[in-house]
């Protein structure tokens, strides 16, 4: 699986390093206009800087007592969004230090730090993502993509999930599979996401990469016992218990408003079942979900269109999910670009449409407006399965071209 020949965004001064420019010019300024505006404190860094402050102020193992939570947020916003903090504690011990600076501050710090995550990350994939092939289009779709700005707004860590997922693909390509896995470790930050790609690899059988994902396990494991102790990890284990038992509770993420299997099953289902049912028939689908992707992905000529498939599989299986998460997905919607020219008929259609959908901007601020986010997942759906019947169609040319050269 070797990369291919490098593009030089960034190197020389031509259209596609001036886009990036203005894509760093752009973003930047949003953060800062975001710093200063007055709906800051809705943001979700608000709950974030709340979980760091807690562990910063040495509270760290009532992390996760609500009413403690809400106490501190009121004493420091007016505003703030009713929503809870529920990230791993490794996360509050490693943003603790912006908690010692005013809020706006960190804000924006933390904010052009995510910028430039995706500044690298874009200039970084070029080499490998060789679709489109003018530099200028291929920065302009990364500036287009919604979910990116949303991070970036929220203050999310859905960024630096994004920078594993580049990280875990680009080491996979070099063969690199142990630091593969150890790369797509620490996308724990958001677990519900990397724990189903890790599935994968698992029902592959593919155990440096597994050991290379139990090794930042473990890492990241002591080092939430620092930020919290036990008693903290039980309280948090006890609030994911809550939050899956809660679909329909907007502090703990309301479930029409998330695109994963989940977030379906509900929508159509979640009046006529209960939710340790709705637990059990989103668990059973995505497993299917997950062995159909292990059992597709056979290496070689369509590792690029399964690993697309794997991410968006492990997206859908996520139980938690907003429109900042879909941020790990740009890479693999590049790659499905790329794969349109190779496709034909039914197949094209649906692959052309699921990537307009995903990259129309304002399809995502309707859809949360109108609480139907849910909806996303079926493009989710659809965009999987065109992945892997193109990895199915790429594996076939090979087989036949292989043939053709043996036979002459």
């Amino acid at each position: 699986m070797s990369s291919s020949s490098p593009i030089g965004l960034g190197t020389a001064l031509n259209d596609g390093t001036l886009g990036l420019v203005g894509c760093a010019i752009v973003l930047v300024a949003a953060v800062v206009w975001s710093a200063n505006s007055m709906h800051v404190e809705r943001t979700d860094f608000a709950l974030t800087y709340v979980g760091a402050k807690m562990v910063q102020g040495g509270m760290g193992r009532h992390l996760y007592d609500i009413g403690k939570q809400v106490q501190l947020r009121d004493s420091m916003f007016r505003d703030a969004s009713p929503i809870y903090f529920e990230h791993p504690p490794f996360e509050a011990l490693a943003l603790a230090p912006l908690a010692s600076i005013p809020f706006r501050t960190a804000y924006l710090i933390w904010g052009v730090f995510n910028v430039i995550v995706v500044l690298a990350v874009m200039v970084w994939l070029r080499r490998y993502l060789l679709w489109p092939s003018e530099d200028l289009v291929y920065v302009c779709l990364w500036l287009l993509f919604a979910p990116i700005a949303v991070a970036i707004y929220q203050g999310q860590s859905s960024v630096i999930v994004l920078g594993v997922f580049a990280a875990t693909f680009v080491l996979l390509k070099n063969n690199h599979p142990l630091a593969a896995g150890a790369a797509l470790g620490i996308g724990l930050l958001k677990f519900q996401f990397v724990v189903p790609m890790a599935i994968v690899f698992l029902l592959r059988r593919q155990w440096r990469f597994l050991g290379g994902f139990a090794l930042s396990a473990a890492v990241l494991g002591v080092l939430s016992g620092i930020a919290v102790g036990w008693s903290g990890l039980i309280d948090y284990a006890r609030l994911l218990t809550r939050v899956g038992s809660n679909p329909q509770n907007i502090s703990l993420g309301s479930a029409v408003d998330m695109p994963t299997l989940h977030g379906l099953v509900y929508a159509l289902a979640g009046k006529h079942i209960t939710a340790a049912g709705l637990s059990a028939v989103v668990a059973l689908l995505s497993i299917a979900l997950l062995t159909w992707i292990a059992r597709e992905w056979k290496g070689g000529s369509d590792f690029d269109l399964m690993f697309a498939a794997g991410t968006a599989a492990s997206l859908l299986s996520g139980a938690h999910m907003f429109t900042q998460d879909f941020s790990p997905l740009i890479p693999s919607m590049y790659v499905a670009g790329l794969a349109l020219r190779k496709l034909r008929g039914k197949l094209r259609v649906v692959l052309a449409i699921v990537l307009i959908v995903f990259w129309t901007f304002p399809l995502y601020l309707f859809l949360i407006g109108w609480h139907c986010l849910y909806l996303m997942a079926i493009a989710l759906l659809a965009f999987t399965w065109a992945c892997v019947r193109g990895a199915e169609l790429a594996r076939n040319r090979q087989a036949i071209h292989t043939h053709t050269v043996a036979a002459g």
